[in-house]
C-alpha cells in the first residue's frame, strides 16, 4: 500500500500537544464503574503487508478506524524479513515467503515450507497477545497480497478460534493436502475475502478459487468483489472491514 502518514510542521505538533494536554487537564475523570462495556473491551488487530512493502508504511490504516469499540484496541503492524525473491529475479526485499511468479493465477506455485515457517512467527506474534490478556475471539488477522495469503494460512493453521481473518487481494498459499491439518477451532474462524476484479497482480481468478477451497474446509467465507479495483485496498473496503469487525467484537474483562 502507499498510505504514508503526513509530517506536520513543529510548530502545529507543539501546538497539538498543548491543546490535547490542556484538554487531558479539564476533562471530568469517569468513575471506573460507569465506564460503558463497549469502551472496556479489549481487542488485538495484526496487519500483514504485501511483497516488498512494510509494516510502518501501512499504520495509517488505524486512523480510519474511528468508531469508539476501535478504543481499546492494540495494532500489530510487523515488518516480513528481508529474503530473496525468485519472481524478482532474486533480489532481496522484504518478503513473508518466496513467490515464484507475477502475476499470481489459481495455478500458481507455492512455496509451502516458506509459507509454514512464516505461519509460525504470526502464531508467535498471536500467542503473545493472548498471554497478555487478549482472548482469542477478539483477534483479528488482516493482510493485503502476500499478507493476504499469509493471513489466511495462519488463522487456519492455529489451534483455536480467532475473531476473522480479512484477505484482501490475496490467494491460496497452499493446495488441499494442507486441509486435513487445519485444527476444528480453527475451521470456526470466519474469513472476509475482498478483491478487486481489475487486479493485474494478483488475477481475480485467483481470488475466486479462495470460497471453494475454505468450503472444502467447513470455513465460513464472505466474497466481496469491487469492480474497477486494480492491486490495491480502497477506503469502501476498509469501512467494510471496520463494520465487519466490530460487530464480532466481544466483551471481555
Amino acid at each position: 500500500m502507499n498510505l504514508s502518514p503526513l509530517k506536520p510542521p513543529i510548530s502545529l505538533l507543539t501546538l497539538t500537544l498543548i491543546i490535547t494536554l490542556l484538554f487531558i487537564h479539564f476533562t471530568p475523570k469517569q468513575n471506573p464503574s460507569s465506564i460503558s462495556p463497549l469502551m472496556a473491551r479489549r481487542s488485538f488487530i495484526l496487519w500483514l503487508h504485501g511483497l516488498g512493502d512494510s509494516g510502518p508504511a501501512n499504520e495509517p490504516i488505524k486512523s480510519l478506524f474511528s468508531s469508539h469499540e476501535f478504543n481499546g484496541t492494540k495494532w500489530g503492524f510487523p515488518s516480513a524479513p528481508l529474503s530473496p525473491v525468485t519472481c524478482n529475479y532474486g533480489a532481496v526485499m522484504l518478503s513473508w515467503f518466496d513467490l515464484h511468479e507475477i502475476p499470481v493465477t489459481a495455478d500458481s506455485p507455492d512455496d509451502v515450507d516458506g509459507v509454514v515457517k512464516a505461519v509460525k512467527n504470526v502464531h508467535a506474534m498471536i500467542d503473545a497477545e493472548i498471554a497478555s490478556g487478549t482472548t482469542p475471539d477478539n483477534v483479528f488477522v488482516c493482510g493485503f497480497s502476500q499478507g493476504g495469503a499469509l493471513t489466511l494460512a495462519s488463522v487456519l493453521l492455529y489451534p483455536k478460534t480467532l475473531g476473522g481473518g480479512a484477505v484482501f487481494s490475496g490467494w491460496v498459499p497452499f493446495n488441499e493436502s494442507l486441509i486435513e491439518k487445519f485444527p476444528d477451532d480453527a475451521r470456526k474462524t470466519p474469513i472476509l475475502w475482498s478483491h478487486g476484479m481489475a487486479d493485474r497482480t494478483v488475477l481475480f481468478e485467483a481470488g475466486q478459487a479462495g470460497p471453494p477451497f475454505l468450503e472444502k474446509a467447513g470455513v465460513s467465507c464472505e466474497f466481496k468483489a469491487y469492480p474497477g479495483l486494480g492491486h490495491s485496498i480502497n477506503n469502501q473496503e476498509l469501512q467494510y472491514l471496520q463494520a465487519w469487525i466490530k460487530s464480532r467484537l466481544k466483551n471481555s474483562s
